[in-house]
């Protein structure tokens, strides 16, 4: 019986999809909502959300903040490395599969968080919370996007980013209201329901890993027909191992380290940082919230401009934020100073976030794009474990956090000469190939695939 409704809904999107298409709608659109909502409903397992059951822990366990601050740091790193592995997966298996199983995982992992009585249990559910959440879901999203869009990618990635910064706002609020009312125990069980009731069957039964799967061509651009086949230029694609022979990769994943350690680095020390400046904790969760918001318009902006500008230059801006940011959190002793670094540094994080989708797949083509992306995600993850240890230890070494933040610097200037180093690589045209796509097939054949 199951069996039978999944055949008899994957035909109705299939007949969706060439209705669509019929009307000159690109399916590729609902692509984008589905993978907004993998970004939006990756929020259980970041910092954003996992922060505010930091505090229950210590109270009802005794449990020191270092303590568990340590156990997070390492599970997220020990995550980071696995991303590889799981863009992999993607590459091998699809998006639509690997959405349902992580999602899936991912509601098995709030659940085993509400179980969590040691410092090992603790650990195991960082772990899978940042492997799942943080990492995996926004991997799948990155990595679907690029094969339904190539000339409007950057607009594409813009739209679905913006499920990520709804995620950074709702899943704090909701959290809050969920432990106050039920406990945090039952708020990671109330979590992991939803992601299973509200975005595990989107995923199963929307999700199409490519426009080609079903007849159509990416950007819903027109094809030229011969017969009952179809006939396009394959955009170049390289494989993770033909990739790290350029140049090009290497600077890109030092660009892909630098935001992590430097952002994560802020947010995770800015109240301290606010303190040191006389400013309240009211006014540096104030900054947090508009770095939030000045980062939506941002990001649709961006995605925008990326369709006409080099994603080379944009990164180029990315990193000369960072530098005007640090510049102005030295000076941010009253509130309007404080304001002006928040709006610049909301945008330069705003623009990141696209940035660093867009520039492996214009780089390096779509068909191994999961796999490239995964190790993206990995340095990323990885600088953002990293990033607050630096200023903790100057904290301790100096009082302060003034030599920090100007040795922090040489991290966006390295970044920006590695972005403007990092030529797009080229690769033997002789490689490029056309390729037939098969006509359509019927839907009683397709929805049984």
């Amino acid at each position: 019986m199951l069996g039978f409704l999944a055949i008899t809904l994957n035909g109705d999107a299939l007949l969706l999809m060439k209705r669509f298409a019929g009307n000159h709608f690109h399916y590729g659109w609902v692509i984008v909502a589905i993978a907004a909502l993998s970004q939006f409903f990756s929020g259980p397992g970041q910092t954003y959300s996992n922060s505010i059951f930091i505090d229950y822990y210590i109270e009802d366990f005794g449990w020191s903040r270092s303590t568990v601050s340590a156990i997070y740091s390492g599970a997220t790193l020990a995550a980071g490395f696995l991303l590889f592995f799981v863009g992999r997966l993607i590459d091998r298996n699809g998006s639509r599969k690997m959405a349902v199983i992580v999602s899936a995982l991912l509601a098995a992992a709030c659940l085993f968080n509400s179980f969590v009585t040691s410092l090992v249990m603790l650990f195991i559910g960082f772990f899978f919370i940042r492997l799942l959440g943080q990492g995996s879901m926004a991997l799948i999203s990155n990595s679907l996007i690029p094969q339904w869009f190539v000339k409007k990618r950057g607009r594409a990635l813009s739209i679905a980013a913006i499920g990520g910064l709804v995620s950074s706002a709702a899943f704090p609020l909701l959290n809050v209201w969920l432990i106050d009312s039920f406990g945090w125990r039952m708020s990671w069980l109330v979590l992991g329901a939803i992601i299973l009731v509200l975005f595990t069957p989107l995923a199963l039964f929307l999700i199409r890993n490519s426009p080609e799967d079903v007849g159509l061509l990416p950007d819903n651009g027109a094809a030229e027909k011969s017969g009952k086949r179809q006939k396009r230029i394959e955009e170049v694609s390289w494989s993770v191992k033909e990739a790290s022979k350029t140049r090009a990769f290497w600077l890109l994943l030092v660009c892909a380290a630098i935001p992590g350690i430097v952002n994560t680095g802020l947010t995770f020390h800015l109240v301290s940082i606010f303190h040191e400046n006389s400013l309240s904790l009211e006014a540096a969760a104030g900054i947090l919230s508009l770095t939030a918001l000045i980062g939506l318009p941002v990001t649709f902006l961006t995605g925008l401009l990326l369709d006409k500008v080099k994603v080379q230059y944009m990164l180029v801006l990315v990193f000369a934020g960072e530098i005007a940011s640090l510049l102005l959190l030295q000076k941010a002793d009253f509130l309007a100073a404080a304001i002006v670094f928040g709006l610049v540094w909301g945008v330069s994080m705003g623009m990141e976030r696209i940035v660093m989708a867009v520039v492996w797949p214009n780089y390096f083509g779509r068909k191994h794009i999961g796999s490239i992306s995964g190790i993206s995600m990995a340095m990323i993850v990885t600088g953002s474990a990293l990033g607050p240890l630096p200023l903790g230890i100057a904290f301790d070494l100096f009082g302060g956090y003034t030599e920090i933040l100007w040795a922090l610097m040489l991290f966006p200037v390295l970044g920006m000469a590695a972005a403007l180093m990092a030529e797009p690589p080229a690769k033997d045209m002789k490689q490029e190939k056309i390729v037939a796509l098969p006509a359509p097939l019927p839907i009683e054949k397709a929805s049984m695939q």
